[in-house]
């Protein structure tokens, strides 16, 4: 029986990213040995969308209001990559971690499968 799964983010700046998903993220965590944290996520879903080009995966946070995650954001400094955009199946906006690197979140307009 699967009982969870393992999402890695790979990261230019691993530690500051570490930092950022406990501090800004406030996720907690536990220590896998040697200082490697590893997070808890909240409940997830798996898609799988069909693609032209060659296979990838990506990985998105949800949230219930946008709006609000992303003042709650802006005012612990936090950079949102560019406006929100209106999806037919959310809303879709994107911040900046310590790295560089973008991560999506949005508010699903779609059936979860994650509260089921």
């Amino acid at each position: 029986m699967i009982s969870g799964a393992h999402v890695i983010l790979y990261s230019q700046d691993a530690e500051a990213d570490r930092d950022f998903i406990r501090d800004v993220l406030d996720l907690p965590g536990v220590d896998a040995g040697g200082g490697w944290l590893v997070f808890r996520l909240p409940p997830a879903e798996v898609a799988v969308h069909p693609t032209d080009g060659p296979p990838r995966h990506g990985f998105f946070l949800m949230c219930d209001d946008l709006d609000s995650q992303l003042s709650g954001f802006r005012a612990q400094g936090v950079e949102i990559i560019g406006p929100v955009s209106e999806q037919r199946w959310g809303r879709l906006a994107a911040i900046r971690l310590p790295s560089g690197a973008e991560l999506p979140l949005y508010e699903p307009h779609h059936p979860t499968a994650h509260s089921r």
